[in-house]
């Protein structure tokens, strides 16, 4: 849609991931049918952090709409990481288990990154091991990580030519930033990738037709810093002192300049949860 001197569009990544849901849910019963089982993830969580609960929540319910198996696995704060290790261990070796997730954060005595070594490449669902990580960057077939699949699927239901674009990425992350840009420049983009210490960030991300922010730091992109008619996805998360949630991207100032931008809530979290289902499906297809 062309951009006119108005209100941008909304990338509504609610009602994009109820579409993405919905291919997934039709996969299934194709692969049942074909296979005679249903996928299957399993979601491990340690403690009870309430954040990492409700991300968990709607994991679970997201694969119970697609109709895919889920095994929840809820374990004490001060299980010990010889015992959460052995346990992905014995998910590894299930083979009725297609997909593994950990969620993140660990409690501090339980090493994070041996954790995600410790997951089999091929149910790597949240593309985090590093034979996925270095597929990616070698440009092979692997695991995409669920939040750079999200902010993908949410640019192409713009129905926006990304090659040739500059695509400006805030933010660095081994989880978001990075595997984004390399995403984006796969897809032929000129990528820029800037984050909270790049002296005169506006200068660089007035350059942006597509902007993604992903820095952790409540409302650092504002109008001003957009080129008009630039494409804006916020994958920031913040909490304002009351409590509100909120993203990277000052949203009232952003909108009056964008083509199109992603709320927060409601924008990149969903599609997240989404690409999750669809990453269980493909450990499924890639392992059969």
């Amino acid at each position: 849609m062309r951009w006119m001197s108005n209100m941008a569009e909304i990338l509504d990544g609610k009602a994009l991931s109820a579409v993405v849901k919905d291919e997934v849910r039709s996969e299934v019963i194709e692969l049942e049918a074909k296979y005679g089982r249903k996928p299957c993830l399993c979601v491990i969580i340690v403690g009870e952090n309430p954040a990492s609960q409700v991300y968990v929540r709607n994991k679970v319910k997201a694969a119970a709409y697609t109709g895919m198996e889920s095994r929840l696995i809820e374990l004490p704060a001060d299980v010990s990481e010889a015992a959460l290790l052995e346990r992905i261990a014995e998910l590894n070796a299930d083979d009725a288990v297609d997909g593994i997730l950990v969620q993140l954060p660990l409690p501090k005595h339980i090493d994070e990154e041996k954790v995600i070594y410790a997951i089999a490449p091929e149910k790597d669902v949240d593309g985090f091991h590093p034979s996925n990580v270095s597929g990616l960057w070698l440009g092979k077939d692997c695991i995409v990580p669920c939040t750079p699949a999200g902010v993908m699927r949410l640019l192409d239901s713009t129905e926006t030519e990304i090659c040739g674009k500059t695509a400006v990425v805030v933010g660095r992350s081994n989880i978001v930033g990075k595997p984004v840009a390399k995403l984006l420049l796969d897809r032929n983009a000129t990528v820029v990738i800037a984050h909270s210490r790049t002296a005169d960030l506006a200068s660089v991300t007035r350059q942006a037709d597509i902007l993604v922010a992903a820095v952790g730091r409540p409302g650092l992109i504002t109008g001003e810093m957009l080129k008009p008619g630039a494409i804006v996805i916020d994958v920031g998360i913040n909490r304002t002192a009351e409590g509100k949630l909120c993203g990277d991207v000052d949203f009232a100032s952003c909108a009056e300049k964008a083509s199109w931008i992603t709320p927060v809530p409601g924008g990149v979290g969903p599609m997240t949860i989404a690409m999750l289902m669809k990453n269980t499906i493909r450990c499924f297809k890639a392992r059969q």
